[in-house]
């Protein structure tokens, strides 16, 4: 008779119901969730995303095989703090989801007992909503789900978590915990530094022209849409990877130092080729894979204006069951056709729906 696996999720929201759908998928694994939020456990139970929950954190892990700390990267810290004094089954793998790695494993060496295992882990995929009642067990389907053991963990504790991922239909890869802090920091989190650092100029330069919050919708806001993520997360993050971002931050200073030279000096051929070969490289990356950051499954579309013209777009897309997650109204369009814009839940969604309005003689365009 095959035993049964229990798992521990500890913060049971987006990421952590995400884990325990795609998990509870085999018969033989039961999900038990930890938050200090009864109303998010009751969330999970009643929409089955969790067996059982507890806002008792011993009662969560007694009886767990492997835990998963699906919190942000402070409360991670704080829950490696609390496990020693538990009680664990033994031989117990406990790993984590935070975007940064070096600090958390190092931290987890220390802290955590012989007999209880600590292997680093980084799903790369998000969405734009929060909270259990976003969890989907299709979150990280072909999306990167990055493991990171100390060198001397044992093979067959990382073959067990790992093979038990397989469930989330992600590509489980390996990589040194300070290589993909490295690696993140360059995709990821410096980026979310530009983002805002560029709307924190935009908004100095408002103050004495209002024009610049004006104009600033359509391009802007798309590429400065990650400036919208949650402050506190991202503080711990950049603190949590400031030797890797003081570099990374070193070199773009140096490669915004040539560029302006160059515009400085009047070189038409090499700004060019600064532009070009920036273009290369953007269009070689993977079409619409998910990433380090969660991608926008938005269409634009050319519509007439009549009154009544956006409702008929919703009600055939309802009609379909395609699921939207956002309308915009476009007023500016300087470097994209389409005057609506519609996010999309996933990108069969989206397929979907651009089949659908594509059917119906509308002009649709994709940001490539």
């Amino acid at each position: 008779m095959e035993m049964k696996t229990t798992i521990a999720i500890i913060g049971v929201g987006l990421i952590g119901g995400s884990i325990a759908l795609s998990l509870r998928q085999d018969p033989q694994v039961s999900v038990v969730g930890f938050d200090v939020r009864q109303e998010c456990l009751d969330k999970a139970l009643t929409s089955g995303v969790i067996h059982a929950g507890t806002t008792d954190l011993q009662t969560a892990v007694r009886e767990a095989n492997i835990i998963f700390i699906a919190a942000p990267v402070e409360q991670i810290y704080a829950t490696l703090d609390r496990l020693p004094s538990l009680s664990l089954q033994p031989g117990v793998i406990v790993t984590d989801v935070g975007s940064t790695k070096s600090g958390i494993v190092r931290y987890a060496r220390e802290k955590m007992p012989r007999e209880v295992t600590f292997i680093g882990g980084h799903p790369m995929a998000g969405s734009h909503k929060s909270g259990v009642e976003a969890a989907s067990d299709r979150l990280f389907e072909n999306a990167y789900y990055v493991l990171t053991p100390a060198s001397d963990v044992p093979e067959d504790q990382v073959e067990k978590l790992a093979s038990l991922l397989a469930l989330t239909r992600a590509k489980v890869i390996r990589m040194d915990p300070d290589e993909h802090d490295q690696v993140v920091g360059s995709v990821s989190h410096f980026p979310h530094i530009l983002a805002s650092a560029l709307v924190n100029l935009v908004a100095s330069y408002d103050d004495s022209n209002p024009w610049h919050h004006r104009l600033a919708a359509g391009g802007f806001r798309d590429i400065t849409r990650i400036a919208s993520s949650n402050p506190r997360m991202w503080r711990d993050v950049l603190l949590n990877n400031r030797e890797h971002l003081l570099r990374i931050a070193e070199d773009w200073a140096k490669a915004l130092d040539n560029v302006m030279g160059l515009v400085k000096e009047g070189d038409a051929e090499q700004i060019e080729h600064f532009f070009r070969t920036a273009r290369d490289f953007r269009d070689g990356l993977p079409e619409r894979k998910k990433g380090a950051m969660p991608p926008l499954y938005d269409l634009y579309i050319d519509i007439p204006d009549h009154p009544g013209e956006i409702g008929r777009i919703t009600t055939l897309l309802g009609a379909k069951n395609i699921n939207i997650t956002n309308l915009q109204i476009r007023e500016t369009r300087e470097d994209i056709l389409g005057v609506l814009r519609i996010t999309f839940r996933s990108q069969l969604e989206l397929e979907k729906g651009e089949e659908l309005l594509c059917y119906f003689g509308y002009n649709v365009y994709r940001r490539e």
